[in-house]
């Protein structure tokens, strides 16, 4: 059965919440937005709904034929785990065993990023947490948005919510309505988009693993709360502060973890547009496969002669020749700014939205000039 997606504004400005994490609304339409997407999701329906991220599409987690409608929706394999949405400590506590306690590293990461852009990896409670949600394994992923949207939609539900991103399967995240109505708005199965504008981190959260028994902490997959950033919330701890890992760099997943992936986007192709897209290399070596050293003149004759007829998309700070270039090239180039180089965060900002907007603009090939490592964390 097809379905005419409805789409809700909200405005996050208008939304506050008293000590008991209840939400207190100033704008009634927002409040009939959020009660119209409760009504929704209460009766095991799935609802978009903004992020600080990027936008959701969320159900009941601890409610295994509500969280499949995620799957479907989505187009998602079942082996992929969902990430879980909590509104308060409080809430956290109903997905995990009576006797767990989090670690002080745990702790601090909460303190410092809660709500905001971390994933955590929990032990999870087997009588609560439906198998579907953890794809299977005994640990489930859970953060606090920090989107006032996100949490009186999730505090006025009274449970979590799992919440992958809100597009189908392996395309680009969306950061702004437009895009969710442009992707799963069109596939017929989205009843409800909630509209509270564009997503103010604009890229995936980052997700931690301290369950080992080393007590390290793995970042399984970086995101917006950056390595940078954790190591700070940990410095408090002093000599008790645990080693930061990050995946790919520091450690590779084992055979097992490989083939059944604990946390999303560590197994199936995902964040990716239609159109092939080439990150290019100015300032540091390539990683990975050999790479061709070219002038920016070489570079424009040689896309000129291997992509005729085909409109380039092209990617980049503010100051870089290859964005000048481009846009003096005139219409065979759309370019797309990440923002300036004093600014690395605005370019993992722009990302996700800039690889749907040239997409949508019908380029045939995109390239993404390279971004600095060094970024200012995210603080809430």
């Amino acid at each position: 059965m097809t379905t005419t997606t409805r789409i809700l504004k909200c405005d996050p400005a208008s939304i506050s919440f008293n000590d008991d994490d209840e939400p207190i609304y100033s704008d009634p339409e927002t409040e009939a937005a959020i009660q119209a997407a409760v009504r929704h999701i209460t009766a095991g329906d799935v609802v978009a709904f903004p992020t600080e991220t990027v936008y959701g599409l969320g159900a009941l987690a601890l409610d295994a034929s509500a969280a499949a409608k995620i799957f479907t929706t989505k187009g998602r394999p079942s082996d992929n785990p969902l990430i879980v949405h909590v509104s308060s400590p409080a809430m956290l506590r109903t997905l995990l065993p009576a006797s767990y306690t989090p670690p002080p590293a745990y702790a601090a990461l909460m303190r410092a990023f809660w709500p905001g852009p971390l994933t955590l990896l929990f032990p999870a409670d087997p009588a609560r947490v439906p198998r579907l949600v953890t794809a299977g394994h005994p640990t489930v992923a859970v953060r606090m948005p920090a989107h006032p949207a996100a949490r009186a939609l999730i505090a006025a539900v009274r449970s979590p919510l799992a919440a992958p991103s809100a597009n189908a399967s392996g395309k680009p995240s969306p950061t702004r309505a437009a895009h969710v109505a442009r992707d799963l708005g069109a596939s017929g199965r989205l009843p409800l988009l909630l509209d509270g504008g564009p997503c103010a981190v604009g890229l995936e959260s980052t997700v931690v693993d301290g369950l080992g028994d080393d007590g390290a902490l793995r970042v399984l997959r970086p995101g917006g709360a950056t390595v940078e950033g954790l190591r700070a919330a940990l410095a408090g701890l002093g000599a008790a502060a645990p080693r930061v890992l990050v995946h790919r760099r520091d450690f590779e997943l084992a055979p097992g973890e490989q083939d059944a992936p604990m946390t999303p986007g560590m197994k199936y192709r995902h964040y990716a547009p239609a159109v092939p897209v080439t990150l290019l290399y100015t300032a540091s070596e390539s990683a990975g496969a050999p790479a061709r050293r070219v002038s920016v003149d070489e570079f424009f004759r040689d896309v000129a002669s291997s992509e005729k007829d085909v409109v380039i998309g092209l990617m980049a700070q503010e100051g870089s020749p290859l964005l000048e270039r481009a846009r003096a090239d005139g219409a065979r180039w759309l370019t797309f700014t990440l923002g300036e180089k004093t600014e690395p965060a605005r370019a993992a900002q722009r990302l996700f939205e800039g690889l749907l907007s040239l997409e949508e603009q019908g380029v045939g090939r995109i390239f993404v000039e390279e971004v600095s490592e060094e970024q200012r964390a995210w603080r809430s």
